[in-house]
């Protein structure tokens, strides 16, 4: 067993994505099966009664790895010394509502979590943005921990790769394992770009693109695509609350993988800062890529996919609009 405890912060904590997600974290799915976890677990003043009976419920569990649960209200516990920081806790769109609204209410968020980072968590911390919008909330808390590497810091677009993966297998009837290498471009938005033009589907032990696995163009280019796009809309309208179980299981993933690496030959999608790439997205931008995690934690953009003028076009549409977003939150910044 690992000695060293690892100090996992989770924010946004009495919420219904951490309700899913910390059972997992907790009994070793994401860290390692050996790992001993420390779990901080962060919410606003309103929610530490709900939050105190969420630790007593991982306390219930009686799970071996979880050395220790710290609740609070307050950053400056929360954040100290932390290892990894998943950042759920955002200021969600309430109805009538405006964009820039929205952006401004979490620009202060994120930019007080970023400060919070640069001040008292170790310089190696990892950190995983997932309340929305992600990406510009991402690229706001990276930017307000100038100390910490800017490849430290990535969005979750995970939730809408699993999607795009799970689409492709139900259509060619095998299971998600069988197919590899779709990529999320872009924001976590609906002007996100879910991309097979890469994609491997496994039929009955051959490796087929997924064009030729499909054989039905029309719907890769179409109802697939905004499928993926409006999937959570679509979870909303039926459950009334939106993605949790799915939402966790992508942090889940997501966080395993910069702990483990991922397979050889494969990539996976999450958003990551964007600087030099060779896919003609702007710099200073937090863009969701195809991406190798190493064994080291490290990470690198998987370089020199073909990319079609459909896909150019879409991957351009998407980059617009994240411009747009960051360039209002920065006003919104002083920076």
């Amino acid at each position: 067993m690992c000695s060293e405890q690892l100090r996992v912060l989770v924010t946004g904590a009495a919420g219904q994505i951490a309700y899913s997600l910390l059972f997992s974290i907790a009994k070793g799915d994401v860290f390692g099966k050996d790992q001993p976890i420390i779990l901080l677990l962060l919410d606003i003043t309103a929610m530490l009664p709900v939050l105190e009976g969420v630790v007593m419920e991982l306390q219930d569990c009686a799970l071996p790895l979880l050395r220790d649960i710290i609740a609070t209200d307050m950053e400056e516990v929360a954040f100290k010394d932390l290892d990894a920081a998943i950042l759920v806790g955002s200021m969600p769109r309430k109805e009538g509502m405006e964009r820039k609204d929205l952006l401004k209410a979490n620009v202060a968020i994120f930019k007080s979590q970023g400060s919070a980072l640069e001040k008292f968590s170790k310089k190696t911390v990892k950190v995983l943005v997932v309340g929305n919008p992600a990406n510009t909330n991402c690229l706001v808390a990276a930017k307000s921990a100038p100390s910490i590497p800017k490849a430290n810091f990535s969005c979750l677009t995970r939730l809408d790769h699993n999607r795009a993966r799970s689409q492709v297998a139900m259509r060619c009837g095998v299971p998600a394992t069988h197919v590899k290498n779709v990529i999320i471009w872009g924001n976590h938005s609906s002007t996100q770009y879910p991309d097979v033009h890469h994609c491997m589907v496994n039929m009955s032990g051959s490796e087929l693109t997924c064009f030729d696995a499909i054989k039905d163009e029309a719907w890769l280019k179409g109802e697939f695509i905004a499928t993926v796009q409006q999937r959570g809309a679509a979870v909303i309208k039926a459950r009334k609350l939106s993605s949790a179980m799915s939402a966790a299981k992508a942090i889940c993933d997501h966080m395993r993988d910069i702990w483990t690496g991922t397979p050889e030959g494969e990539f996976i999608s999450m958003g990551v800062y964007s600087t030099g790439n060779s896919y003609g997205v702007p710099d200073d931008l937090i863009y969701s890529f195809p991406v190798q995690i190493h064994k080291d934690k490290s990470w690198k953009i998987v370089d020199g996919l073909g990319i079609n003028s459909f896909s150019q076009t879409k991957m351009d549409a998407t980059a617009a609009e994240l411009m747009e977003e960051r360039d209002t939150a920065l006003a919104f910044l002083g920076v």
